[in-house]
């Protein structure tokens, strides 16, 4: 075993946390402190950087503090981030993207649908870089927020000379350095880390954004992830309480950060890693698969090249609205309110009491297509929207309580759909690995298992965000001669759930309602 410590950064919608972890990936320590988010009107979100900044360095001080670890002992530093775009001006100070105002507000958050017409705009070009992202450009992607940034705020645009995906500026906030990550630039920026060179510059003369590399600060190549960006600066050593010998790994992005935690430890298995499937699951919901060959696909992201491990292609598919549905569902109802733990708790508690009556017939003609904020995959339709049918007048706790249920099938569905679309191409998925919120809804668990009749995979410690990230951060900082040999040896132990034999005919039947609805939603659509 290599000696030393490690600390990992998780930067998500709402909190960065932090965690200090020894070279067997045991967490010794972790902490989180809240970021603010604005939304001044629908479909906009937008992050404050220096907010963020603050509540990492925050974090990372309570962490090594419970951790009982000295600052020179932390050798590696890395973070994974929410894939949000960082706008600066040539000399590194924020340039605000709020149609509110305020120049605070200098990050477009990930889940930012503003530009959705852009997004179109990319996808109508049919240029080949669609081919390594499921043919459908994503509102959620980099390219079209650029867009809309140079077209809606061109004063600010003309002042921009830094834009980051959120890992990448947290690299740099550390470093100074202007690498970016290998994961970030293919995942949302359309580099392709297989080719010579990556960045197809007839792509974004395509679409208006000829001048991007006068105003990003991009690099010509990409950073493998791990990859030693240097030593901390005096300034963000003293910010985050940490040695400026410590070393700053090249970071991910969050979801990937959890994938590399569940799925790292079968780097050394690549013909067998395609058996697998990392479902990071909060807010929204990300499922990757990886693979030694490319498969390439319409619907799923990627292939991705060296997104994640080094020489595995990876596909990543998503659900844009799962736990954030489930909170909708809570305020929506007129027998809701505040979706807090104690919430989800009691309306889980309830139907386990309706189901100890009706078993799995509880509410079976209430059926939910999920796609409330789009349908990121298999379908990569950001106009989709979420139906529900089978409504009465009944307005009780229990009638919130069955359509909690069952918007909690039809997530569940949505994954079977992902998984679907990945088996009939190329990949042999039969175990999910779960991370992320939805370990701690337990309804969730066992709708994973049986509605896609997957083994499911618990880390024992949820914390495989953290974990993958300190990977990372251990391979830049030398503890191992790889990012897979991290893997491998960080690893965590999980419990394995078995599907139910029995509930497979009742989901088999709801699947099929849900395809049909899905073809139902099409049809009305064509019609408008």
């Amino acid at each position: 075993m290599s000696s030393g410590f490690v600390c990992a950064v998780d930067v998500g919608t709402g909190s960065a946390r932090a965690g200090i972890l020894d070279a067997d990936g045991r967490l010794l320590g972790r902490a989180d402190r809240p970021i603010r988010m604005n939304q001044p009107k629908p479909d906009h979100a937008e992050h404050d950087s220096e907010d963020i900044w603050a509540a990492v360095c925050a974090a990372v001080r309570e962490a090594r503090q419970k951790a009982g670890v000295a600052p020179e002992a932390v050798a590696g530093i890395a973070f994974d981030a929410t894939c949000s775009l960082v706008v600066r001006d040539r000399d590194g100070q924020p340039l605000g993207v709020s149609t509110g105002g305020g120049r605070d507000w200098d990050t477009i958050v990930w889940l930012d649908h503003r530009a959705i017409a852009e997004a179109d705009e990319c996808t109508a070009t049919g240029h080949r870089v669609l081919d390594f992202i499921g043919g459908v450009m994503s509102p959620e992607m980099q390219v079209p927020k650029l867009m809309w940034l140079k077209r809606h705020m061109p004063e600010t645009w003309a002042r921009a000379g830094r834009l980051f995906d959120l890992a990448d500026f947290l690299g740099w906030k550390a470093t100074g350095s202007p690498a970016r990550s290998q994961c970030t630039l293919t995942a949302k920026w359309t580099y392709l880390a297989h080719e010579e060179p990556g960045w197809q510059e007839d792509f974004f003369a395509a679409v208006g954004l000829a001048d991007l590399f006068d105003h990003a600060g991009l690099p010509d190549r990409a950073s493998p992830v791990g990859a030693d960006l240097g030593p901390l600066t005096p300034q963000a050593a003293a910010d985050l309480g940490l040695s400026e010998a410590c070393r700053v790994g090249a970071g991910v992005i969050d979801a990937y950060a959890g994938a590399l935690g569940v799925l790292g430890g079968f780097a050394a298995d690549a013909e067998n890693i395609g058996r697998h499937l990392a479902l990071i699951a909060g807010t929204s919901s990300c499922v990757m698969a990886m693979s030694p060959e490319p498969r390439p696909f319409a619907g799923v992201w990627g292939p991705y090249f060296g997104a994640a491990l080094p020489e595995l292609w990876l596909s990543e598919g998503g659900q844009s609205a799962t736990g954030a549905l489930l909170d909708h569902v809570i305020r929506w109802h007129g027998a809701g309110g505040e979706p807090n733990a104690a919430m989800h708790a009691r309306i889980a508690t309830r139907i386990g009491e309706l189901r100890q009556v009706e078993g799995l017939d509880l509410a079976g003609r209430l059926h939910v297509l999920p796609d409330f904020h789009g349908n990121r995959s298999p379908l990569a339709d950001p106009h989709a929207v979420g139906v529900v049918s089978g409504l009465t007048l009944d307005a009780s706790f229990d009638s919130l309580c069955k359509l909690y249920w069952r918007t909690a099938v039809a997530i569940a569905l949505g994954v079977r759909h992902i998984l679907e679309a990945l088996n009939r191409n190329g990949y042999v998925i039969d175990t999910l690995h779960v991370t992320g919120g939805h370990t701690r809804n337990p309804l969730l668990m066992e709708l994973y298992a049986d509605a896609t009749g997957c083994t499911v995979v618990e880390p024992e410690l949820d914390e495989a965000v953290l974990t993958g990230t300190g990977m990372v951060a251990a391979t830049a900082a030398g503890l191992f001669p790889s990012l897979p040999a991290a893997c491998v040896a960080m690893r965590q132990q999980g419990r394995a759930r078995k599907p139910n034999p029995s509930a497979a005919r009742r989901f088999d039947r709801d699947y099929r309602i849900f395809l049909e609805m899905h073809r139902q939603r099409q049809a009305l659509d064509a019609m408008v």
